[in-house]
């Protein structure tokens, strides 16, 4: 397992879903407390990239599956009608997708705060509010070239075609 287990945080009921923690993305506490509830059960030799990938993986699918076949109401932002347990579940189940997550990190040498703050970057600038907001196309879009119908037609003259 990806480590820890439940209780802390969250423990609160149902009103502890709804803030979130202040500190950092992952903090570099949280990350030695994830090594060190590794190291202390001998599971180095397990946690190859390889290995918690496909860890990471069959996680995301135990996320899944808490959505699988719920209507739309239930599946929306708060997620109305779901029980306390359910959301402990679900809780449970985000964590040790981090967990993972920060592990894999870890083991291919990504600072994965700096990673990410980066890649919020990049999607700025490749999509950028004026032009992206309430639109959900992919960034491609916005970038200059060709036009849609341009793709879409392909080459306008005819005697040429464009290779």
């Amino acid at each position: 397992r990806a480590g820890g287990g439940a209780g802390a945080v969250g423990a609160g009921g149902p009103a502890a879903h709804t803030c979130l923690t202040p500190a950092p993305l992952f903090s570099l506490s949280s990350r030695q407390l994830q090594a060190e509830f590794v190291a202390e059960r001998g599971w180095g030799q397990f946690h190859q990239p390889r290995n918690l990938l496909l860890a990471l993986v069959g996680e995301v699918g135990e996320v899944a599956e808490l959505f699988q076949w719920r209507a739309e109401p239930e599946a929306r932002a708060g997620l109305p009608g779901w029980a306390p347990g359910e959301r402990v579940a679900l809780e449970e189940e985000l964590s040790d997708v981090l967990l993972y997550l920060v592990s894999l990190a870890q083991q291919c040498q990504v600072d994965l705060p700096r990673a990410a703050l980066r890649k919020l970057d990049r999607n700025r600038a490749r999509y950028p509010a004026d032009r992206a907001h309430g639109s959900a196309r992919k960034y491609t879009h916005y970038q200059a070239g060709p036009t849609d119908a341009q793709r879409r037609d392909g080459p306008t003259d005819t005697c040429c075609p464009q290779d």
